[in-house]
């Protein structure tokens, strides 16, 4: 097997080669892929039965598989070397799907401190650094905070996601940080999109003009 980088930023091109990577059609507001390659892009259900606060999100690849097991191995067993070749796929994804003059500032979706002594690190602010290297884009890692811990969202149906996040993040600091800006908010995966829209939500409401969502991975959706 071929093996890509150098030192211990190296992954075999065999694992690559396995990764689902996003495209056509997806759906033009939460960029979840569509099955059927026979359509165009368009509104999938979800968000046409539950309007977004942000305006579009995208994603790089399918939450499955190597991808899945690459961010599984990142977050929770400390393979942070991941996050050099996460950071190239994430600047390919930004380059694609926007003009990078479009975003005034880059915001990791937070964690709860609780959850951030755990794991030592915010995942999401981890791409934002990578992203604000090769973009240059200014990024803010306090504007947004998460003040109550929340269950492992993977364990919660949708329904019970949007409740479990309800008032959980806060904007703190100062209005005009915000006011009128465009944000790009970064995270790893899109499953339900409760907690990014929660996010967006917020940044509006502190005053921003406008949020996307930039993510590592989406789920599939069954559409």
């Amino acid at each position: 097997e071929k093996l890509l980088g150098e030192g211990p930023l190296r992954v075999c091109s065999d694992c690559l080669s396995e990764i689902q990577w996003i495209h056509p059609p997806i759906c033009s507001i939460c960029g979840a892929p569509f099955i059927s390659q026979e359509i165009e892009d368009h509104p999938c259900g979800d968000c046409l039965t539950q309007p977004k606060y942000f305006t579009m999100a995208r994603a790089l690849g399918i939450y499955e598989g190597t991808l899945q097991k690459a961010i599984h191995d990142w977050k929770y067993k400390g393979k942070t070397d991941l996050t050099f070749f996460f950071g190239e796929w994430m600047k390919e994804g930004l380059n694609r799907y926007w003009n990078l003059l479009s975003f005034d500032l880059l915001i990791p979706v937070p964690l709860h401190p609780q959850r951030l002594r755990q794991r030592g690190f915010n995942q999401s602010l981890l791409l934002v650094k990578e992203l604000n290297r090769h973009s240059g884009i200014p990024f803010q890692k306090a504007l947004l905070l998460k003040e109550k811990p929340t269950p492992p969202q993977v364990d919660l149906k949708g329904v019970e996601r949007e409740k479990a996040l309800k008032g959980v993040f806060k904007v703190v600091g100062e209005e005009k940080l915000l006011e009128g800006k465009t944000i790009l908010l970064i995270d790893d995966v899109y499953t339900t999109g409760a907690t990014v829209n929660e996010c967006a939500k917020m940044l509006l409401k502190g005053g921003a003009k406008r949020v996307d969502v930039l993510t590592l991975a989406h789920t599939l959706k069954k559409y």
